[in-house]
This record gives C-alpha cells, structure tokens and sequence, in this order.
C-alpha cells in the first residue's frame, strides 16, 4: 500500500522545514542548537499536523544520533524501560552523541510512566523529545518539564499551507506527474485548519479522485468530495480548538443557553474535566475580573469540586459555573491593565524604584536614603495618603481603565476623590 502523501513529502533536512522560523529560521532556538551540538531535552507544544514529529526526525538525522520513538498511547513503563536500556547501549553517557528519544502525545503518559523517564533524563542516558497537543504546564509532572525546554509551534498560516502544496506538487513523484492547477484554494486551507497533515491528506484525496487532465482544483470540487461530519468530536483535532473557542465567546457574549450548549458537546464528546474547569478559572478573570470578582471564586472551585468528583456528577458543577459566569456582568479590565503594564515595562527596561518605596534592612541602605519619606497608609486618615509610587519617568501614566460596569464605576468614583483625576479615571 503507498505513503500518504503527508509521509512521502516529509521534510528530511532543517532548511527544507515549513514554517516556525523562531525554532528553525537562521537564528532560531534549535538552529543553534544544531550549530552548537548540543541539543537539550524537549517538550515540543502545538496543535496537531505542526510538524512535531517531523523535526524530532531531523534533529535526530542532522545530529547524527540514533532515534527511538515511543507512542503514549500504546507503550507502559516496561516499554519504555526497554527502550531506554537500548538506547543506553547504543550511545555513551553525557557523551554529544547521546540517543534521542522521541514520546508522541506524551501527556497522555501516567505520573509512574513519566516518572520512568526521570532517571534517564537526568543522568544523560537519552535526550527526550516529547510532542503534546496539551499544555505541558498541566499534563507533564514537573520533576520531568524542569528537565526539559518548552519550545511552542504554531499552527500552519496561509503561506506556509501554499509552499506545502506547492512542494507536493513539485517534489512528489506521484503528483508531480500529473497536470495540477490551483485555480482556488480557499476549501482546502479552511478545512485543513492549520494542519499540515490534514491538508496533504485532503489534497491527495481530491486529485486521486479526479480522472481529468489537467486536474482542476476549485472550491466547490473540494467541498463536494470532502464530507465531514460536524457531530464527531475530536479531542486532539480541529474541532477541540473550534468548539472551545466558541464556548468561551458564548459565555464572553453573556448568552447562557448557546454556552451550556456548547459545554454539552464537550462533554458529550469525552472532554478533560479539568481542561474545562481550567478554561472557566482563566476566562473568570480575563472576561469578568473586577466587574464581580466571586466569579473567580466561583470558578477556582469549580475547579478544585471536579478534580474531586469527575464525570458524570461534574457535568452539572461545570453547569452551574458556565452559567454563572456566562450570566454575570463582564470587564476586561485586568487583563487590559497587565498587558499595557507588560508592554511598559519592556520599552522602558527597568527603570529604578523610587527611594521612599525602597526597602532599607542594613544601616548603609537606610544613610543612602531608602525607605525615607515613605508615608505609612494607615497613619493617615481615610488611611490613604497621596504619594508617588511609580518610578519618576512614569508618574501619572495610566495602566487600569475601569470598566463600564457598575461595581467598577463605584471604582472609579474611589479612586477619582482619592486621586483628584491625577491618573485620569
């Protein structure tokens, strides 16, 4: 039986690699790497079809050490010790040439069989290559992700999707025996989703079915042979990243019913109970925040009651906090405040802490003036006292706009009388 497509095209070398220049581009992470020769262990992060396993290979081929490869979803903790002793036969200890060994969809990896992996790690036995479509932060123990860099991927854009086809069509002895013409390519790069696979896949579906010369892609050709169905739930596919966007926008937008709806399809689909808590803790600060802040406590134990309880009784915990915080008042006021801080501090570098505000511990500190004309709070009446606490090239910038909602007017109106508009709310 032949290759898919995908297979057959798979990139050999670093520079024929698509997309991710800040990992493979002329300065990127593990360009450097490879000039270096010395290449750490990894987890690898991003959505399916990213090219994940790809760049194992590569690594691997262009470091001139043996690879290994285990799947999580079919290998034990006696698999992998076997595949570590292999390994350890075939390179030598803390030598450059140590063995690579690549784990697909390592989250899905227990705690006893991630912690099987420590020992090799640590002492230098293999270097790990691990491939997630899950935040590492959450599914892989930290004894084991502090052994090992995260590196993101990102999904395919439109031009990285076009030079993969053009690089089937050219390169491929198969198809580049035929007449292809790409009259329209907009079925192709939505339904493929930033996934490079799946666009392969597609492709060769559509010019494998055409018995014409030339063959001719259209948009209506493509949609016509490519029947999806919108019911199946895939939890490591497109429709995971699609169903739960539009469960948060439901529950951003303030409409109850089409969030609970969409909470439904995930669970009915198999969904993470904590993978769902966890987007509800996040969402109940980034979208609501200071507009109700018991949302937040709402959340963070919904969070902590799933992890105790699981399904099926934490369908209707999940419930009572999707409809909660899709039915409270909303701000995005803290999140705004954080990123226009973050983008501050980067221009600005670090700038020095004002004297008052400076901690003073020994005598020399406290003779160079740290610590001196603070003004304690509580000395003060109303318990306030109006001082400066940024540094002096920042003073009066504003960082927290208050929402339009009414617990942060009442905010605003504090912080006006307090302030007398210095910072302009």
């Amino acid at each position: 039986m032949n290759e898919p497509l995908a297979e057959r095209v798979r990139p050999k070398t670093l520079s024929d690699y698509i997309s991710q220049p800040h990992l493979v581009g002329p300065k990127g992470a593990l360009t450097l790497q490879l000039r270096g020769g010395a290449i750490s262990s990894m987890i690898l992060w991003g959505p399916p079809g990213t090219g994940k396993t790809t760049l194992a290979q590569i690594l691997a081929e262009e470091s001139g050490r043996p690879f290994y490869t285990l799947s999580a979803i079919n290998s034990g903790v006696k698999e992998v010790r076997e595949v570590i002793d292999k390994a350890k036969q075939s390179g030598g200890l803390f030598t450059a040439k140590n063995p690579i060994l690549f784990i697909d969809e390592i989250h899905r990896f227990s705690k006893s069989q991630q912690d099987s992996l420590l020992g090799a790690v640590e002492k230098g036995w293999v270097t790990l290559i691990g491939a997630t479509t899950e935040n590492p932060s959450f599914e892989v123990i930290p004894a084991l992700l502090s052994r090992c860099q995260v590196y993101t991927l990102e999904s395919f854009g439109k031009e990285d999707l076009l030079r993969l086809l053009e690089r089937a069509m050219t390169t491929d002895t198969q198809l580049s025996q035929r007449d292809i013409r790409l009259e329209e390519t907009t079925a192709l790069l939505r339904l493929s989703g930033g996934d490079g696979r799946k666009l392969l896949n597609i492709f060769e579906l559509v010019v494998g079915a055409s018995a014409a010369d030339p063959v001719r892609i259209t948009d209506k050709g493509v949609q016509e042979l490519v029947q999806q169905s919108p019911a199946r739930y895939d939890k490591t596919g497109e429709q995971h990243y699609d169903i739960i966007s539009a469960f948060i926008k439901s529950i951003r937008g303030s409409d109850p019913h089409a969030a609970v709806y969409w909470l439904a399809r995930m669970i009915e689909g198999g969904e993470d109970v904590k993978f769902i808590a966890r987007r509800l803790l996040i969402l109940a600060s980034e979208d609501i925040g200071l507009a109700n802040p018991t949302a937040l406590v709402m959340a963070n134990t919904t969070f902590q009651a799933v992890q105790a309880i699981g399904y099926p009784e934490s369908r209707i915990i999940l419930s009572q906090c999707t409809l909660y915080l899709a039915t409270s008042p909303k701000s995005n006021s803290s999140y705004a405040a954080i990123k226009q801080a973050q983008d501050t501090v980067r221009k600005t570098g670090d700038l020095p802490v004002p004297l008052p505000l400076r901690n003073a511990p020994t005598k020399l500190m406290k003779d160079l003036g740290y610590g001196q004309q603070y003004q304690y709070a509580h000395d003060a009446p109303g318990n306030f006292v109006e001082m400066e606490f940024l540094p002096e090239a920042l003073s009066g910038t504003s960082f927290y706009e208050s929402g339009d909602n009414t617990r942060e007017q009442q905010l605003k109106a504090f912080l006006k009388a307090r302030w007398k508009g210095k910072y302009g709310n």
